[in-house]
């Protein structure tokens, strides 16, 4: 964009109108004669350098104007072709009164810094009226106006092209006609993590983690499990392998992305637990199994799974609460798929597809098996479509873990400790009622059981064992699962309002 330069002010001198009608100093001065063909009419006063007129320039080119304040004159210095003498009869004729600053030599032009002729080629060939010389009273006339007038100037000027260099940058920029783009990152680091870290647990379990994909013969399913031994024994839950029955396909896949078919060895659906084994797989990565009895709530704990069918997924939490007594199952009206889990709580969010998964301490270590959750909509099995984790995840403890895998492994079936007795689970009151009749109309308490042999009768209220108190059926189920058959319990028993101790040694029977 083409700029306006400012253009010099015509303006009255600031000192004076000067005498005799001369222009100020801003306004062009008028052609300059020489003074050989100049002959001022008689009695005209001759103008002088002292009222103000302006003088033509020294011979030489002057210096262009660099904008900032007006120069004052050099001393003319007259050209050799200038000084050549004029006959005396000519200097008779044309002479003219001396000027102010200098004086007229003889038989010659007037040289001096007064009356200086124009150069050949017109007056105003080499005519700068910038550089005009300065009033002979030394006074800077317009000087501090003219500085005003360019800083005003020059402050425009700035604003205008900051202006528009700001409107073209714009432009550029959204136009996408600018340079590319490169932005600051990070060098490459080492992926090496702390052991103890959740990347450097994760790295260490996640080999031994594998997806479980069920097909059936109406359904289908996804679910988690871990490896237990370079055999090819895979834990995971029995709600994850029910779907395929006993001629549905199981196909495990590992992290690395190797798939194979699995079969099941053994399930529990009392313990909602099951072992399936995979062939022909090399490599495989065994996890480490931990101690359920040594957990604290407040300790750290990782999940690891597929949730959603999302492999590898790790999150993590802490230990919220233990031997959190729960059922999950159930679905089968009958009663006959409910499992009873004495289970640690955790708030690393477990969804469904991470049944089955590990829960890890800070060692990598197995301390529970991930088995259910609790939702919003009231739901607890992770499998039937709830909507996800609200931070209220429960695991099956790796202690019961371990002693089920164990006789699944080795006989295909794991046993339950038992006390003999049947409970009433209609009963609202506090504490497990023992039932009236039994399921068959016979004694609610076996002949020759452990709860015989301990003096336990039908009507009976247990309201501890091992001193903590019990709340209802269900709830002293769960206890008597989590120990092994042949453990010794000390039960809290009430009759016709009185409490009494009685010591038992806890029976087998065969799970389904």
């Amino acid at each position: 964009m083409q700029q306006a330069r400012p253009r010099p002010l015509h303006a009255p001198d600031p000192y004076g109108t000067p005498p005799y009608g001369e222009p100020g100093p801003w306004a062009p001065a008028p052609p300059v004669q020489h003074p050989a063909a100049a002959t001022p009419a008689q009695g005209t006063a001759m103008p002088s350098p002292a009222h103000g007129t302006p003088m033509p320039p020294e011979h030489g080119t002057p210096p262009p104007y660099a904008g900032g304040p007006i120069p004052h004159a050099a001393p003319y210095a007259p050209h050799p072709a200038d000084q050549a003498p004029v006959p005396v009869e000519q200097q008779a004729h044309h002479a003219a009164p001396p000027l102010a600053g200098g004086s007229a030599g003889p038989g010659t032009v007037p040289g001096g810094p007064g009356l200086n002729p124009p150069p050949p080629g017109g007056p105003w060939q080499r005519y700068d009226p910038w550089n005009a010389p300065a009033p002979a009273d030394g006074r800077r006339r317009g000087t501090k106006r003219g500085r005003r007038l360019l800083v005003v100037w020059t402050a425009v000027v700035a604003l205008v092209a900051g202006g528009i260099g700001g409107l073209v940058g714009t432009y550029l920029e959204r136009d996408g006609s600018s340079a590319d783009v490169e932005l600051p990152q990070a060098d490459t680091e080492s992926v090496k993590r702390d052991p103890g870290s959740i990347a450097g647990i994760a790295a260490r379990v996640l080999p031994g983690v594998v997806t479980i994909h069920v097909s059936g013969s109406d359904t289908q399913g996804t679910g988690t499990g871990f490896v237990l031994d370079s055999q090819g024994h895979i834990l995971t839950n029995n709600h994850v392998v029910e779907p395929a029955g006993s001629s549905g396909d199981i196909s495990v896949t590992f992290s690395g992305g190797e798939t194979a078919k699995a079969e099941v060895i053994g399930h529990d659906s009392g313990y909602d637990l099951a072992v399936v084994k995979v062939t022909g797989v090399r490599g495989l990565k065994p996890l480490a199994l931990g101690n359920s009895e040594n957990v604290q709530v407040g300790d750290p704990v990782v999940a690891i799974g597929a949730p959603f069918d999302l492999a590898n997924t790790v999150t993590s939490g802490i230990i919220s609460a233990k031997e959190r007594p729960i059922t999950a199952g159930g679905e089968k009206g009958d009663g006959s798929d409910i499992s009873y889990v004495d289970a640690l709580q955790t708030d690393a969010p477990i969804n469904p597809g991470n049944s089955g998964g590990p829960l890890v301490d800070a060692q990598g270590r197995v301390i529970g098996i991930n088995s259910a959750i609790r939702s919003a909509d009231s739901g607890s099995d992770p499998e039937g479509g709830q909507a996800g984790s609200i931070g209220l995840g429960f695991a099956i403890p790796v202690n019961q873990g371990k002693r089920v895998a164990e006789e699944l492994i080795n006989t295909g079936r794991a046993t339950h400790p038992v006390i003999g007795v049947t409970l009433d689970m209609d009963y609202s009151g506090d504490g497990a009622r023992v039932a009236t009749k039994g399921n068959n109309g016979g004694s609610p308490v076996n002949p020759g059981g452990p709860g015989a042999k301990a003096g336990i009768e039908g009507g009976d209220v247990v309201n501890a064992v091992d001193g903590a108190r019990i709340h209802s059926a269900e709830e002293l189920i769960v206890k008597i699962r989590s120990h092994r058959p042949e453990d010794r319990l000390a039960l809290t028993v009430e009759r016709g309002g009185k409490e009494r101790k009685v010591t038992l040694v806890l029976g087998s029977a065969d799970g389904s």
